[in-house]
């Protein structure tokens, strides 16, 4: 990781955030109510909702022994129970159990369907490496089992096919697990869209800046490599597209996007291995020493013997093909074009979106760390057309990703919590984001604007236009 320190960075910012009170909300502003529309149901809507909903989770890596392992147990201990764990990597998913505190069976890669069939759950979480969530989701619907996924859905269009072919065919049902849609920001910017006060939208804008923590540190794990990631385009901006794709109420038509590998990789007159074992390590910037990190020791490097797979790579591997620079313009089907950018590399991080209506502009500024001090963390403004224009911010709850995380597990599991903002993702949210990111990184390689069309042949329950 790059030495020196900022004057404020997100973990810091959101420890404060709750002492934060936004200057004034959109609701209180004029803004018309929000109108109510449809969104997937959670997960319990089908079963008693007094009995807890087995869970088998396979990939127990960061995402998966954490935020959907041991946070989940700790926060709905009376909805949940765990009853299997599957993971490549043996150890590892011993230590997942362990660090959960769960009495779940273990079971290696290869005994997914064992797992499946002793265990008896209600639905299966995947949270593997990105290529591999496909195979496990389709798998477990023709085992008669709902999916939990993680972003992104697929990295490839024939796996889409595939989800799509299998869910229709089953009947069991997938849901993606978007996060951002429970984000704060990602709320409020739904209900200024929602209200109408911006009119029709024409175009929008979503800048990402990642900075040189943050950023670097998908270089040097397996989102580096696009036959796992599927490029930052798919891992990283599927959240993205599908914060847009939902805002908007719209859907993609087609793809045009540029894209390099222009900081990390092959950018470097040196490299190493990994971090650990490298002879540049006193003159790196990007030198990260894993020992002082407790959970990537105990979860990757004391169990890295098993699958050989070293947590702390080198960001200047020269197999590195995920772009770090990135530009995407999509074209919507209700005439919507998005502009989106994406860098890895920079000394500040945040985003910055923007929508442009008939009636005015919405401009959002997020800040999550940079090395000048900001008051809130965000930054909303309405501009209305040759009329005035007013600022506000949006509070930030505690916990991971703004408290994010917890909303999500709990509307997941609760049937009881209402979602007037249709947040709750399925398998057609999940398809959509991931198809912009393929897309894009199709168009990269052939310089073609991509028709999302031919990617993928829709199901006619789906009424795709």
């Amino acid at each position: 990781m790059a030495t020196g320190k900022t004057k404020t960075d997100r973990r810091d910012f959101l420890k404060k955030s709750s002492k934060i009170v936004a200057s004034a909300s959109v609701l209180s502003m004029g803004l018309n109510p929000v109108k109510l529309i449809a969104s997937d149901k959670a997960f319990t809507n089908d079963v008693n909702a007094n009995n807890k909903k087995r869970i088998a989770l396979v990939g127990t890596g960061g995402r998966g022994s954490i935020s959907w392992g041991k946070d989940l147990l700790e926060q709905l201990p009376d909805k949940v129970e765990m009853v299997g764990l599957c993971d490549i990597n043996p150890k590892r998913v011993e230590f997942s159990k362990k660090y959960m505190g769960t009495n779940a069976k273990t079971y290696v890669a290869k005994d997914f369907d064992k797992m499946l069939k002793e265990t008896k759950p209600d639905a299966v979480i995947v949270t593997t490496t990105d290529c591999f969530h496909a195979k496990y989701a389709v798998r477990a619907m023709e085992l008669g089992r709902d999916v939990i996924c993680e972003k992104p859905l697929a990295t490839e269009a024939e796996q889409c096919q595939q989800l799509i072919d299998t869910e229709v065919k089953t009947g069991q049902k997938i849901y993606t697990t978007f996060n951002v849609r429970h984000m704060a920001e990602a709320e409020e910017i739904k209900k200024v869209i929602m209200s109408g006060e911006l009119g029709k939208i024409i175009s929008a804008e979503f800048n990402e800046y990642l900075d040189i923590h943050h950023g670097a540190s998908y270089f040097r794990r397996w989102h580096g490599k696009k036959r796992f990631s599927g490029s930052l385009l798919v891992h990283k901006a599927s959240h993205h597209f599908d914060q847009m794709n939902w805002a908007l109420d719209a859907e993609p038509v087609s793809v045009h996007a540029f894209g390099k590998v222009a900081f990390y990789g092959k950018n470097n007159s040196y490299r190493a291995r990994n971090c650990r074992n490298c002879p540049f390590k006193n003159k790196c910037d990007f030198y990260w020493d894993i020992t002082k990190d407790k959970m990537a020791m105990d979860l990757y490097v004391k169990n890295e013997d098993a699958d050989g797979y070293l947590r702390d790579g080198c960001v200047w591997d020269n197999e590195i093909d995920t772009y770090d620079s990135m530009t995407v313009e999509v074209k919507y089907n209700n005439g919507v074009i998005l502009n989106y950018s994406l860098n890895a590399f920079l000394p500040y991080e945040g985003q910055y979106i923007a929508f442009n209506g008939e009636k005015g502009r919405l401009d959002v500024r997020i800040y999550y760390r940079q090395p000048w001090e900001v008051s809130h963390q965000n930054e909303f403004r309405l501009t209305k057309n040759f009329k005035d224009t007013k600022t506000w911010n949006v509070k930030i709850n505690k916990g991971s990703h703004g408290g994010a995380d917890s909303k999500l597990r709990e509307m997941m599991f609760n049937s009881e919590i209402p979602d007037p903002l249709g947040k709750m993702a399925g398998s057609r949210a999940g398809v959509m984001a991931s198809l912009i990111g393929i897309a894009a990184r199709k168009s990269i390689e052939t310089g073609e604007t991509i028709n999302i069309k031919d990617l993928v042949k829709f199901p006619k329950v789906w009424g795709w236009f």
